[in-house]
């Protein structure tokens, strides 16, 4: 099968590049930074195609699927696993243009990507779609605002695309982690601040991409008949909170 990964370059999306490439599958790796790219071609070799873009960008979209080899050129699996959180503040505080970007790459980007590679798989009538969401999109917590928002859209876009694809053979899964470490995600919503990244992490046996990883291929793996429609997981270690009261 040919799988075509977005944010394949750290976390999530490395882990899944170098599963499905163990398990014997091609996979088109795309990201921004093209030398980790190429870094991953050299380990690869000719199961990976490397094609560094925005996700923002349609026209990068575009441009990398007009440019497949043949050997890639029909995608069986998309994963939009390119995503991410900018900043930890209450929403009467927080940075327009954080909400903007997380907007830009957690929904835009996601939805440049299905529009693009959907039909073809609709044409073949085969075909999965693979969100990367987050237990974020389904239980709120403080400062969580707009990065929840966007993955709640993510979540609710793959039951709607589900009713959309009733009678056709593709199926869409969102998969919802919770707490997972070795990842880039914290030091990106802290702007590079190391120390309070990994104090995010710190003292808790959390998840890892490795685990993410092997979620997304069981899914995919299931029979075509099988469509798992959500997964949410955390670490055993991560639980829900109780409401919030403000008392006189």
């Amino acid at each position: 099968m040919n799988i075509f990964i977005t944010g394949a370059t750290a976390g999530f999306g490395a882990a899944i590049v170098d599963l499905f490439i163990k398990k014997g599958h091609q996979v088109v790796g795309t990201g921004r930074r093209g030398e980790i790219l190429q870094g991953q071609k050299k380990k690869y070799g000719e199961q990976f195609h490397p094609a560094q873009l925005d996700v923002r960008n349609k026209e990068d979209i575009n441009k990398v699927l007009q440019g497949l080899p043949n050997a890639f050129a029909e995608i069986d699996i998309l994963v939009n696993n390119a995503g991410l959180a900018l900043g930890l503040d209450r929403a009467q505080v927080a940075k327009i243009e954080d909400w903007e970007i997380m907007v830009e790459t957690n929904i835009n980007g996601l939805l440049y990507c299905t529009h693009a590679i959907l039909p073809q798989m609709v044409s073949r009538n085969r075909g999965h779609i693979i969100n990367i969401g987050s237990v974020a999109g389904e239980f709120p917590y403080p400062a969580g605002n707009v990065y929840g928002a966007t993955k709640a859209f993510v979540r609710h876009l793959s039951l709607n695309l589900r009713a959309d694809l009733a009678g056709t053979a593709v199926r869409v899964t969102n998969i919802e982690p919770g707490l997972c470490g070795e990842t880039e995600f914290s030091e990106i919503r802290f702007k590079g601040d190391k120390e309070k990244a990994d104090a995010v992490y710190a003292g808790v046996e959390y998840l890892t991409p490795q685990d993410i990883a092997e979620t997304v291929y069981w899914v995919a793996s299931r029979p075509q008949h099988v469509n798992i429609n959500s997964i949410s997981l955390m670490p055993t270690a991560q639980s829900f909170g109780g409401f919030s009261i403000t008392r006189d």
